[in-house]
């Protein structure tokens, strides 16, 4: 199987887009790497502690789709060249560096992972 390094990965992220939301957070993908499907999200983790996948969701066009109905039945496609945004509810950051990280299972390239420092700004 096919390993894309964290580096790579990392690309997805539009540094400095983590924000402090009156919910929790948000954040911004943008996939300049290629088409792909995930068929299953793995819990973000915040400074190293898991999220529950049930407190995050992608909204792309205003359409919002919770981590935990992306489905190897209902895959969610990370759009090529076109923002993504990921929102968790039930956060509270501090403003300061936090480590960030994301995981999700590609078919024919397996569980990919990346994380990514940065410090939020306010909503």
């Amino acid at each position: 199987m096919i390993s894309i390094p964290n580096f790579i990965l990392k690309r997805l992220y539009v540094k400095g887009s983590l924000i402090i939301t009156r919910n929790g957070m948000e954040f911004q993908l943008l996939n300049k790497l290629g088409s792909g499907y995930t068929r299953r999200l793995l819990p973000l983790t915040i400074d190293g502690h898991d999220i529950p996948i049930d407190q995050c969701k992608f909204i792309v066009d205003e359409r919002q789709v919770p981590f935990n109905a992306v489905t190897k039945e209902n895959p969610f496609t990370l759009a090529l060249n076109k923002v993504t945004t990921v929102s968790v509810h039930n956060v509270n950051l501090t403003k300061e560096a936090h480590n960030i990280g994301m995981g999700f299972e590609v078919a024919g390239l397996g569980v990919l992972k990346f994380d990514f420092t940065d410090i939020p700004t306010n909503d």
